[in-house]
């Protein structure tokens, strides 16, 4: 509708509008996940809340997200694709809230929106090594490439959404950073830019409902629909390798929980306890710490992701102090504010004035 507008004026806009329509959309969309019996019931130890509480919430996020989209963005053909395949796979996360699709009707629905993509010219036809600065033509290898990125970009942001406000945040940093480099180093398709910065603006109009204590989850319909419109907008500019880098916690707790699962003689979709945030919950720390330990580390993945596309000392020079100083809060919050750890501690210091005592 407004396509022509300023380029920063038109990013700013889509920000707010997805911010503001989905958090204005989200205490709607709860009463109605909680009408149809949409809940999320603690009925296993994988899951860390001990009371029902309503998914869904990822409707909020699409609603705001595809506003914002059809108000500002140019469509071409290849935003057809996405916005089809998009719809494939939140009427799929829909279904699956409310009556738990197998893990095979998911995959191959994921790969017919995926195929769909395809179809539309969505389509990884090189990946460029930004080190040299030299690409390497896929060839017959690029359609299944980009299928095989979008299923499993799709079920990596879909796994990491364990914790209370995990998912929203860690797609909100990945886009920052995606965003960031696609304006400071690439050149981008403007619509790639306000997709990542609607994108932004929705996740952080749903996180004040989902951070810990979470009144809301974005369920199967939201998690998965942001790790589809991540994989497809980072198709819209060249594909690069720091995109991969930039997604580094989501895809690196995909692949150990394949890995440990195959090791184990389980089916890659059998959900367990294995995944980093689990590890870090084990570790004693609490939702909250470990929620934004797991910020950090996204956001470590988006710095390099910086350092690898930028050149000059300076840029690499801002990107070290920014992984130093992430690396410092990460520590600040598993080794001192560890609440298992403070309590040894206290432990401790009792058993040394009990022994003061006796002498």
């Amino acid at each position: 509708m407004f396509p022509n507008l300023n380029p920063w004026l038109a990013l700013f806009s889509a920000f707010v509008v997805a911010l503001v329509v989905c958090n204005r959309m989200t205490p709607p969309v709860k009463r109605f996940a909680e009408r149809i019996g949409a809940m999320d019931i603690p009925k296993d130890d994988r899951r860390v809340h001990n009371h029902p509480i309503p998914r869904m919430g990822g409707l909020a996020i699409i609603v705001g997200f595809f506003l914002a989209v059809l108000l500002f963005v140019q469509v071409s053909e290849k935003i057809y694709g996405i916005v089809i395949g998009a719809f494939i796979i939140a009427g799929m996360g829909f279904v699956d809230d409310i009556v738990n699709l197998k893990p095979t009707v998911k995959l191959v629905l994921q790969v017919f929106a995926a195929f769909v993509c395809v179809r539309f010219g969505l389509i990884i036809d090189a990946v460029t090594w930004p080190v040299t600065q030299t690409y390497m033509e896929l060839g017959w290898f690029s359609a299944p490439i980009t299928i095989l990125w979008i299923v499993l970009c799709t079920n990596a942001f879909n796994l990491i959404d364990g914790l209370d406000g995990l998912a929203a945040g860690v797609t909100a940093i990945c886009s920052f950073f995606l965003l960031v480099a696609s304006i400071l180093f690439f050149t981008a398709e403007p619509s790639a830019a306000i997709i990542l910065t609607a994108l932004i603006g929705a996740c952080l109009g749903f996180i004040p409902f989902n951070f810990n204590p979470a009144k809301i989850f974005m369920g199967d319909v939201g998690s998965q629909f942001l790790g589809f419109i991540l994989a497809t907008v980072s198709i819209l500019g060249l594909f690069k390798l720091q995109t991969v880098v930039a997604f580094a916690l989501p895809l690196a707790d995909t692949g150990f929980a394949v890995i440990r699962r195959l090791a184990h003689g389980q089916s890659p979709f059998q959900a367990d306890k294995g995944h980093f945030h689990h590890r870090l919950l084990a570790l004693g720390m609490s939702q909250k710490q470990t929620v934004l330990v797991l910020y950090g580390v996204a956001a470590i993945g988006g710095v390099i992701s910086l350092w690898i596309a930028g050149r000059g000392p300076v840029v690499r020079t801002l990107c070290i102090l920014a992984i130093l100083l992430t690396l410092l809060g990460i520590g600040i919050l598993v080794f001192i504010r560890n609440p298992r750890r403070a309590r040894a501690r206290e432990q401790k210091k009792l058993e040394e004035l009990k022994q003061q005592g006796k002498h």
